[in-house]
């Protein structure tokens, strides 16, 4: 997934008044007509101002005739087709292909939104929706809990992982897909919703009486000390409350001599918020990002006087995920020495979408700008012959050697490479995982254990797994028909242990112990502590850096 950026230039460029005149038998589909071609339409006028005006008339006819051939087909096939019109297939067919793979002739991240996906996308956005706030996932023919969010009425209620939902409102959730129990949860705030749900080790299914309320999901999910006086955050996305939440973070965490500030698997989000939190670690004034568009005005985005992070060694931590706005803040703060990246070359995507509302509750992300960080270095990686699934999933096999990209210096002089994403100071691999535990996972052997475990007894926050714990993990393999051998169980024990900890604590104390259960074992995390001494000395140097400039701008002879 990719972050988009609302830019407050937006305003809807397409007529849609003839709609109303139109029977409700053919109005979607010709609806989507009009979307499809009003978006042929500003693609048109884009061109128009890419090259000369000869040339730009000669493009804008032959998209007018193309655009013409398109409505007459469709108008032949609507009135004289041997059976009546699947205006659903139609449908289909223009959200899902014909929209869609002109916009993929542009870029990978130019996209359209039908209803659904926009109103996702809103709510994705604003960092909230209203519910009863619970993660659910389809297990076989039942929905299961995966975790109630903390705070929410469904953990206020004493919902658990690995609760089956049975009924809401008194109708059967067994035919039900989560998508469907996802929906009949969500309603407006104060509305009441009764859920039965069944439980291992309990006798009768379980009644909840449950109040709709309005659920933030945070994009902060974990901010402790991971170590003492080292700090440890991880930020999810880039929300419309994730500035304020790293803010108050850092205070929490104050003092520090150390921060982790976890980007992994971070697909970005909104600009405006990567500058707040970038601009928390920089001073007052120093380039975050830059935007460059053809259409528009090169914008520059500089940090505000904040500096909620004070002056302490910083290790970024990235990967083949790290994307878009995650990858404004590890670049800016990179380029001006201020941290210390580690890791894996990023995902490379620096494409800036503005989204163009448009009828009907659909929109239109268009690609409008190109992100470049502080030191010019353009952000996004080639797509050029490239294919979507090779774009998006096969990262290694498509990124550029350094030789072949642009080069830029850090404040200090340091080479950083453009053009391909941000490459990492120090290179830390994600850790392969064996057969074994990809079967582990695959079963959900951990989360159904914990079910199992803690049907009839619960733990304390002192729980260790030791070798009786294993023994009825691996009591609970062999019942459940998972095949292992001591050998396979022995050669990856650690993260066995950490694995059902993690479960056990989430179900017990809630998502976040769950997760400082997991961070604490984390062996990237682990090496990025160990890089401290690293980002320390890298801190000094740009306070040089800093120096210097400050005293070259007051004595200009």
């Amino acid at each position: 997934m990719s972050g988009v950026e609302r830019n407050t230039r937006l305003r809807t460029q397409f007529a849609t008044r003839n709609l109303r005149f139109m029977n409700s038998r053919s109005r979607r589909p010709i609806f989507f007509l009009v979307v499809f071609l009003a978006t042929c339409g500003i693609l048109g006028s884009l061109l128009g101002r890419s090259v000369g005006a000869a040339q730009a008339d000669s493009d804008a006819s032959t998209l007018r005739e193309n655009l013409k051939q398109f409505t007459d087909v469709y108008s032949v096939v609507e009135q004289n087709y041997a059976e009546p019109l699947d205006t659903k297939r139609i449908d289909t067919a223009i959200y899902d292909s014909a929209i869609p793979n002109m916009l993929h002739v542009l870029d990978p991240h130019s996209n359209f939104y039908d209803p659904k996906a926009f109103a996702s996308m809103k709510e994705e956005e604003h960092g909230k929706y209203y519910g009863v706030g619970m993660q659910i996932m389809q297990q076989g023919d039942k929905v299961v809990v995966v975790a109630p969010f903390e705070g929410t009425p469904s953990y206020r209620a004493g919902i658990r992982p690995g609760d089956v939902i049975l009924d809401i409102d008194g109708k059967s959730a067994a035919k039900m897909t989560s998508t469907d129990v996802a929906n009949k949860l969500k309603g407006p705030k104060g509305t009441p919703v009764e859920i039965t749900i069944g439980r291992e080790g309990a006798p009768k299914p379980l009644e909840f009486h449950l109040v709709r309320d309005e659920i933030p999901r945070n994009s902060v999910d974990l901010a402790f000390d991971i170590r003492p006086g080292i700090g440890y955050i991880h930020i999810t996305n880039f929300q419309e409350t994730t500035g304020r939440e790293v803010a108050e973070a850092l205070q929490r965490l104050a003092p520090m001599q150390g921060l982790v500030l976890d980007l992994r698997g971070n697909p970005g989000g909104l600009l405006s918020e990567a500058v707040s939190v970038a601009g928390d670690f920089l001073q007052k004034g120093q380039i975050i990002v830059s935007q460059k568009g053809r259409a528009f005005p090169e914008q520059v985005y500089r940090a505000p006087n904040t500096n909620h992070g004070g002056n302490y060694p910083i290790v970024v931590l990235v990967n083949h995920g790290t994307a878009s706005a995650a990858e404004i803040v590890s670049g800016a703060l990179q380029d001006h020495d201020r941290a210390l990246v580690a890791g894996e070359t990023t995902f490379g995507k620096g494409l800036v979408q503005t989204v163009y509302p448009l009828s009907e509750n659909t929109g239109l992300a268009l690609t409008t700008y190109h992100y470049y960080t502080p030191s010019g270095r353009l952000i996004q990686r080639n797509y050029n012959g490239v294919s979507l699934y090779d774009y998006y999933y096969n990262h290694d096999g498509v990124t550029q050697n350094d030789a072949n990209r642009e080069v830029k210096l850090t404040d200090s002089g340091r080479t950083v490479y453009g053009g391909g994403g941000i490459t990492p100071d120090v290179k830390i691999d994600t850790p392969t995982s064996t057969p074994f535990e990809d079967a582990l996972l695959q079963h959900l052997a951990f989360f159904d254990f914990a079910k199992y475990y803690l049907a009839n007894r619960t733990i304390t926050r002192d729980f260790k797994v030791d070798d009786s714990v294993l023994q009825d993990f691996t009591k609970f393999l062999k019942q459940q028909q998972i095949p292992y051998t001591d050998a396979e169980i022995n050669g990856v024990r650690d993260w066995i242990d950490t694995n059902i900890k993690s479960e056990l604590f989430t179900s017990q104390f809630g998502q976040a112990e769950g997760l400082k259960v997991r961070a604490e074992w984390d062996p990237m995390i682990n090496k990025a502590i160990t890089l401290m001494p690293q980002a320390a000395t890298l801190e000094d140097a740009a306070k040089k850096t800093l120096a210097m400039k400050t005293s070259a701008q007051g004595n200009p002879n």
